[in-house]
Order: C-alpha cells, then sequence, then structure tokens
C-alpha cells in the first residue's frame, strides 16, 4: 500500500482532480441520471477552490503530485454549502480515484474535514449523500455520523439526498 498524504489542493491539481472527481462519481454511478448537469459542477475545480477548500490525497511515492482523491470543505453561508448552519462545516464532493479506492483513502479524507471542523471551533460537520450510496453510509457509519431526516433534500427531481451530522466535542478553556 502506497502512503499518501492530505494537503490543500493546488492550481495545478485542478485538472486531475476535476478528472478523478467526475471519474469516480461516474464509476459508482452517481452520474448516471444526471440531467441537472452535476458532471459540469464537479469538473468545475477553479470555482470551488475560489469559495471553499479542496483537501486532496497526494501519494507521497509520487512526491505528493500523483493525486488519489478530494474533498470539499464548506462552511455555512458559503455558496457550496447545502445543508450546513451557523457553527456546522460541511464536506462534499468526496471522491476517490477509482483506481485509488479501497486503500484508506476517503477515510483519511473525511477525517481531514472533522479535524479541520474541530480546529474552527465547529458544533457539528453536516454532508448530504445520495440514497443510494450505500457505501458512502457504511464510511459514514463507522465516524458516528447519524441520519438527521431535517437536512433531507432533493436538488433536482429524482435524486434524493439524505442528511447526515457527526456532533463535534467543543472543547472549552
Amino acid at each position: 500500500m502506497t502512503p499518501f498524504l492530505i494537503r490543500p489542493a493546488e492550481p495545478a491539481d485542478f485538472a486531475e482532480v476535476s478528472r478523478l472527481t467526475v471519474e469516480a462519481y461516474r464509476a459508482d454511478g452517481q452520474l448516471d441520471d444526471d440531467t441537472g448537469g452535476y458532471a459540469v459542477v464537479l469538473a468545475d475545480v477553479a470555482a470551488r477552490a475560489a469559495a471553499a477548500e479542496i483537501l486532496v490525497a497526494a501519494d507521497d511515492a509520487a512526491g505528493g503530485q500523483g493525486l488519489l482523491g478530494s474533498v470539499t470543505f464548506v462552511l455555512p453561508g458559503t455558496p457550496y454549502a447545502e445543508v450546513s448552519r451557523d457553527g456546522e462545516a460541511e464536506f462534499r464532493m468526496l471522491a476517490v480515484d477509482p483506481r485509488a479506492q479501497r486503500r484508506g483513502v476517503a477515510r483519511r479524507l473525511v477525517q481531514a474535514c472533522i479535524d479541520r471542523a474541530a480546529a474552527l471551533g465547529c458544533s457539528s460537520v453536516v454532508i448530504s449523500t445520495r440514497d443510494i450510496n450505500r457505501a458512502a453510509f457504511a464510511l459514514y457509519d463507522t465516524f458516528g455520523f447519524a441520519r438527521d431526516p431535517s437536512l433531507d433534500w432533493s436538488p433536482v427531481p429524482g435524486v434524493r439526498l439524505l442528511g447526515l451530522r457527526l456532533p463535534l466535542q467543543v472543547l472549552t478553556h
């Protein structure tokens, strides 16, 4: 297993993040009914980076340049926030290159988002996941995310997103 590191995306990464995100979503069946143009949104990494934090999993063996996955970390009120409210953080567009799956990449990216939210003093992390994405639900369950039906929504007809919440321990000094 090749070691990898989690780091902020750089402009030189954007084309690869675009490719791997669309490819991962397509391989997982998430774009089979893409009537709303979500593949275009996923591919526009520059727009995401201008409004949110993009983290990448980079292959150490490739000098931190070979990308294995990415995730977009957002705060409420920002352009890519969907369900987060004041004091919460959210992540979106978690994707692992199909050739790098089952290596713990998604787990490390999720943990990086949880750590970032905790460092910012957020009370919880919230996410939306397609109702058909059983692998995602299994992953998030291992972190302690729980269903929160108040976060459920549908961006386009035929696509149902289910909300999940992970309360964070807020340390006070």
